[in-house]
Parts: C-alpha cells; sequence; structure tokens
C-alpha cells in the first residue's frame, strides 16, 4: 500500500500557492531519495557508505535521467507530477505572484528560490524539510541548490540578481561565500506576507497613501508649476525624479498627488526624517529605503519621499532610478550625483495669494475667514489646521495661527500695546495722510500686489519698509502703534541689545530669525533707532570696518526680501546709509508740533473730569502753555502726569501752579534750567 496522500486531500485550500508548488516538489522529490538511499547497506549518518560515494561520483546527467525515469514510472510520483502541472497552471493566474515577477523582473530561477525562501518563511516546520532533502540536519533553510534539484534547474544566482537588488530575499551577513550553491536564503517578512495577501509595508517606516480619486475635488494651489511638472514627466523618458522645493506644510504632497492622479497611480508617501529614529543604524535605514521602494512598485504608486533632504549620499544612491517617476519634498535644495540615467529637475512651490488662501479657507469651512488673519502667509496645512477651530471664533483662528507661525514676541523683540487711535495723536496735516497712505498700501496690498498684477515692480520682495525720522518725543512710536492698530496688527519693537552682537555674523543670524517669524504672521516690525542697524558703509581700513560693512549690506538686502511691514525709526537720519533710505516706501519726518498742536496736545492730556465724573482742572490757561511752552508731545504727556501727582498730593485740583512747576523739572531734565522769577511773572485771571 502506497505511503503516499494525495496533496490535495492534506493542504488547507487558502494555502498559497507558491507553497503548495513547492510542497508538492518537496514530496515528489522525497520520494526519489527514499528510493534512492534505500539500496545503501548503513544507517545514514553512521558512515559514508560506498553506494553513498558511487551515487557523488555518477555522472549528474545520468543520476538526472534515473531521476526523470522514476517520477514516470512510480506511481505516487506520476500523480504528484500531475499535481505539480495543475498548479503550475493555476499559479499563473496567482495576480500577486505574477506581479511580483513582472515588476522586479524576476528570472524563472529566482522565482523559484524564492518560493521555497518564502515557504520556509510561512511554514516555519518546512524548514525540517529542506535539511531532510539537503541530506543535511543542520541545512534547514532555503539553497539555490535545493531550489534547483525541486524545480529542475542548475544555473547559480548571481550577485547582481533581482532578489538581492530589491532585498526580496537575502543571505545572512556572516555567511563567507553568499553566492555558493548551499548558501542559506531568507525571503523578506514584508514580501512573504504581501505574497500571502497582506500588504508589503514594513511597519518599522511611516507610509501616506493619497488616492487618486481623493484628489479630484481639491483645487490645484500652484496650477502652473503643477503644468510644468507634468510636461517635463511627458518630454523626457524614464525614470524621472522631481524635486518639490518649498517650506513645510505649503501643499508639495497635494501637488504631487495631483499629478500622479493625471498619469493614474496613487501617492505613496514615505517620511524620510522618520527613517532614521535614534535607535537605527545606517543599514537598517538603507534596508526601510529599499522596502519602501518596494511597496511602491507593487502597489503601482509614485514614490513621494518627504523631508528628502535627510537623505545621505548612499540612501539617495539607492532609490536613484529605481521608479519611473519619483518625487522628492524638501525644504531646501538637494544635491545628488550627476547621472545619465535618471531625468531630474527641481521645481520651487509658489507661496498662496490672497484669494487661493480664501479659496483653501472654503474648502475646510463654512465659516467666514477671519481678517485678523486674512494678510497672514498661512500656507495649506496651516489654514487647514486654524480651520479645524473656526466654529470657536477669530479669536480662537487668531491664537492657533500664532502657535503654528511661532510669532509670539521671544527674546529679540517684544509686543507693545496699541490703545491708541487716529483721535488720540496730534499730527500735522501732511504728516497724517503719509501715515493713512501707508496703512492703505498695507491694507490693500493684496488687492493691488495680486489682482491688479503689481507685483511684478515688487520681485525682491513685497514689504512695507518706512522710516520714521524725527526727535525724541515727536510721535514716532505712537504712531507705530497708531498705524499697527488701524490695520489690525500686533506690534513688535526689536530689541536692539539682544540683536546687536561683537561676534562676527551673529547679528545677521538673529536678525534672520526676528525677519522669518514675524514676516508670515503679518505683524508690524518697529525698529527704534534704527541708525544703530543701519548705519552709513564706511571705507575699509581694517577688519572691523570690512565686517560691519557686510553686516549693512545683509541687512539691507533682508530688508528688501522682508513682505512684512517694518517701520524704523531714527531721530539721526543723516547718519542712514543712502542705499537703505532707496529702499524705503515711506519716509516719514516728524517736526516739533507748533503751537496749535501743542494746543491740542495738552487738551488731550489734561482731561477735564475724572472717569466719576470729579472736576480735575482748576482755571488752566491753554493759550499761554501752548504758546510760551516749546515742547513735544512726549514732554506735555510727562508733564501732565506729574502735575496729576502734585495736584493728587496736596488734595486739590491741577491748576497752573502744579504745571508751571512739573514743565520746569522738564525742560530741567534737558538742561533748559529757568529762574523761579520767569515762571512766577505769569498772573493767572
Amino acid at each position: 500500500m502506497s505511503a503516499f496522500v494525495p496533496i490535495g486531500e492534506t493542504v488547507n485550500a487558502a494555502e498559497p500557492l507558491f507553497l503548495r508548488r513547492t510542497r508538492l516538489r518537496a514530496q515528489r522529490r522525497a520520494q526519489w531519495l527514499r528510493a534512492l538511499w534505500s539500496a545503501d547497506t548503513y544507517v545514514k549518518g553512521v558512515a559514508i557508505t560506498h553506494e553513498e560515494v558511487d551515487r557523488i561520483l555518477n555522472d549528474p546527467e545520468e543520476m538526472a535521467g534515473q531521476e526523470s525515469r522514476f517520477y514516470e514510472e512510480n506511481t505516487d510520483a506520476r500523480e504528484l507530477s500531475r499535481l505539480i502541472a495543475e498548479t503550475d497552471e493555476a499559479a499563473k493566474a496567482d495576480t500577486r505572484w505574477c506581479r511580483l515577477q513582472q515588476v522586479f523582473q524576476l528570472s524563472a530561477q529566482e522565482s523559484d528560490l524564492l518560493a521555497l525562501a518564502a515557504s520556509v518563511a510561512v511554514d516555519p516546520a518546512f524548514a525540517r524539510v529542506c535539511g531532510y532533502l539537503h541530506d543535511d540536519p543542520s541545512a534547514c533553510y532555503a539553497t539555490p541548490l535545493l531550489a534547483g534539484a525541486l524545480f529542475g534547474w542548475r544555473e547559480p544566482i548571481s550577485a547582481g540578481s533581482a532578489l538581492a537588488r530589491w532585498h526580496l530575499a537575502r543571505v545572512p551577513q556572516n555567511v563567507a561565500n553568499p553566492y555558493a550553491p548551499n548558501a542559506p536564503w531568507i525571503a523578506d517578512p514584508s514580501v512573504v506576507h504581501w505574497l500571502s495577501g497582506g500588504t508589503a509595508f514594513d511597519p518599522g517606516i511611516a507610509l501616506e497613501i493619497i488616492r487618486a480619486a481623493s484628489t479630484a475635488q481639491l483645487a490645484s494651489l500652484d496650477p502652473e508649476t503643477r503644468e510644468a511638472i507634468r510636461n517635463f514627466i511627458a518630454a523626457v523618458p524614464p525614470p524621472v525624479e522631481i524635486e518639490m522645493i518649498a517650506p513645510a506644510g505649503s501643499g508639495k504632497r497635494i501637488l504631487a498627488a495631483q499629478v500622479a492622479a493625471e498619469l493614474g497611480p496613487d501617492l505613496m508617501v514615505v517620511d524620510a526624517q522618520a527613517l532614521a529614529t535614534t535607535d537605527t543604524t545606517a543599514p537598517q535605514i538603507y534596508e526601510r529605503a529599499v522596502c519602501a521602494l518596494r511597496a511602491a512598485r507593487l502597489q503601482g504608486a509614485i514614490l513621494y519621499w518627504n523631508h528628502a533632504e535627510l537623505l545621505d549620499v548612499r540612501a539617495r544612491q539607492i532609490i536613484e532610478g529605481a521608479c519611473d517617476v519619483m518625487f522628492l519634498g524638501s525644504e531646501i535644495p538637494t544635491k545628488c550625483s550627476a547621472t545619465p540615467q535618471v531625468a531630474r529637475r527641481s521645481f520651487r512651490m509658489r507661496p498662496l495669494n490672497h484669494e487661493q488662501r480664501s479659496q483653501l479657507w472654503r474648502q475646510f469651512t463654512s465659516q467666514p475667514f477671519p481678517e485678523a488673519i486674512r494678510n497672514w502667509s498661512l500656507r495649506p496645512a496651516e489654514i487647514r489646521a486654524a480651520a479645524q477651530v473656526a466654529s470657536a471664533g477669530a479669536e480662537a483662528v487668531l491664537d492657533a495661527c500664532r502657535r503654528l507661525l511661532y510669532s509670539e514676541p521671544g527674546e529679540l523683540f517684544t509686543s507693545l500695546p496699541c490703545p491708541y487711535g487716529w483721535e488720540d495723536i496730534v499730527l500735522a496735516p501732511a504728516i497724517r495722510q503719509q501715515l493713512e497712505e501707508l496703512a492703505a498700501q498695507a491694507r490693500l496690498g493684496a488687492a493691488v500686489l495680486e489682482d491688479w498684477g503689481f507685483e511684478r515692480l515688487c520681485r525682491m520682495g513685497r514689504g512695507l519698509n518706512v522710516l520714521f525720522a524725527g526727535s525724541s518725543g515727536t510721535g514716532k512710536t505712537m504712531a507705530a502703534q497708531v498705524v499697527a492698530r488701524v490695520l489690525g496688527r500686533e506690534l513688535y519693537r526689536v530689541d536692539l541689545a539682544g540683536v546687536v552682537n561683537k561676534y562676527i555674523g551673529e547679528t545677521e543670524k538673529r536678525l534672520k530669525q526676528v525677519f522669518e517669524a514675524c514676516e508670515r504672521s503679518a505683524v508690524v516690525l518697529f525698529f527704534d533707532e534704527a541708525d544703530a542697524l543701519f548705519g552709513q558703509r564706511s571705507q575699509v581700513k581694517d577688519a572691523h570696518d570690512r565686517y560691519a560693512n557686510i553686516q549693512i549690506d545683509y541687512l539691507l538686502q533682508r530688508m528688501e526680501q522682508f513682505d512684512g511691514v517694518a517701520i524704523l525709526a531714527t531721530n539721526r537720519k543723516k547718519d542712514l546709509d543712502a542705499a537703505f533710505l532707496r529702499r524705503l516706501r515711506f519716509i516719514v519726518d516728524f517736526l516739533p508740533p507748533n503751537p496749535q498742536e501743542r494746543l491740542t496736545l495738552w487738551r488731550l492730556s489734561l482731561s477735564e473730569r475724572s472717569p466719576s465724573g470729579e472736576g480735575l482742572l482748576d482755571r488752566v490757561d491753554w493759550s499761554w502753555l501752548a504758546d510760551n511752552l516749546v515742547l513735544n508731545g512726549a514732554e506735555i504727556k510727562s508733564i501732565a502726569l506729574a502735575a496729576a501727582f502734585l495736584a493728587r498730593a496736596e488734595g486739590s485740583r491741577i491748576g497752573m501752579d502744579h504745571l508751571l512747576r512739573a514743565a520746569r523739572r522738564e525742560m530741567n531734565k534737558n538742561g533748559a534750567a529757568w529762574r523761579a522769577s520767569e515762571w512766577s511773572a505769569k498772573t493767572y485771571a
């Protein structure tokens, strides 16, 4: 009675076909070996028998012929051969196995070796079968020698095989000769999982799939760049690498997904930042990179590398040309070796304009776009995050945007309150008109530059750089506060003590931090005593002069590139560099107030009544104060405050005596000493 049990009666119907093909061949091979070994006169393993030596020394062709005749003549072997033929035919319809062979262009020998290695991975007990078929209990693994014996071939597996190149299966590193016929081969776990019906993803890789269908409803935020990428891919033969350069959150992945959708496939996003964690080695990183490439090819997806600037030279070499189309998203241009095999091109994404930001906001929420952030240079990811809290109100959106853009005051700049409006500041009509025009240009920047197309005249930067010049106390700081309040923006005063540094390059670095922290959040930057930063370039006499001039040149360039509103205040206009003055949109000269303006300042500074309605003034001669005390606005405010304290200490109302005493002290601070008789000569009605 035959010891053979038909394979169809013992194998689970859900058994993978690659395992079924291998198992049937192993069964048939075992039948042959048992028949062959039955002639041995000694127990195997105790001694090397004469019969065994003869078999080894026999002509391989003769032994192969004997094996073939056994398969034809033995009843069980013939049945197994029939089942093998049926299974091989069924395997042609195994879509996953066929796709694996097609995508990685596996030869028949490579496919057979992978099937054997994958069978050991799926059914660990099968490893013992390998040891039996090797006639070596220590060789419980897949080898090219055994795969050739089972599938009927003798060709060696070369060092450049697709199995090794794509890490579908590999030889352990401690093997001296990895391409020997008896070298052990281990199938990659993720490949085995995919062949068994699972995913091809390595759980150690952060992957995201953007389906082609999901991009149809998304607006194209940069149609010009999108069209340019599409045209480039269509114009050159594959493989093609497209580098997309833009800050994080600019929509690089969505744009790449839209291009991929037009080509047909989905987009598979791999985060290069997640490949290299603190506990991963370089070989592990490279292994994960290959796994990502493999997964994209098996999924039929286009691969997008996020944070591609973090890939080192070796990783770039590994992924080079591995896919027909590949996107690399980075914040800065990346370096790569020149190669004729890959067509490369870099594209810089354009920032969103005003209309695109509004359009994207409407895509995420039905809430109105808050006016407070309408002019902020928000990126798509930031708009989406802000829209999530839109139902909580405009203040919640503003707070979310501040946190996203890191525009909170730091050690290099401080926030100034903006309590003043147009009614609180006293200015000459011409100065007031300039400030109103300044505010209008800041408010209408998007409408004129984008909607009307005048951005072509601002190639170096869209910012509004303004100089407030005038002596101390003439209202420069207050005017900045009024402008910021009118625009609905926060006012940040740059701390020059924290910015200017004696070490070479440190001042530039700190100024760069200031500009980058503020230019996208539509705040108003206020540089007081700007002559300390933007002084005139001097003739180079020593190294100090040279570095000072380099610093000024950098500041001029950075100011020109700044896209926000920057107000610079100085009381030494003549000390500013002429090249810097040419880069300013407005130069507002603040003059000391005339008598009529001083009268208005006095009346604004001295309230007639307290908030509770109590009278505060006692026979104040407004005209005399305005005509005889030549003071600026800051001095008038200081005198009014000091007089209020004097009157309160005496338990009386504020009178001329209190005001004159306070004025004399204020003038003494500036060296204008007045005799007591000159103050007491005034009589009051």
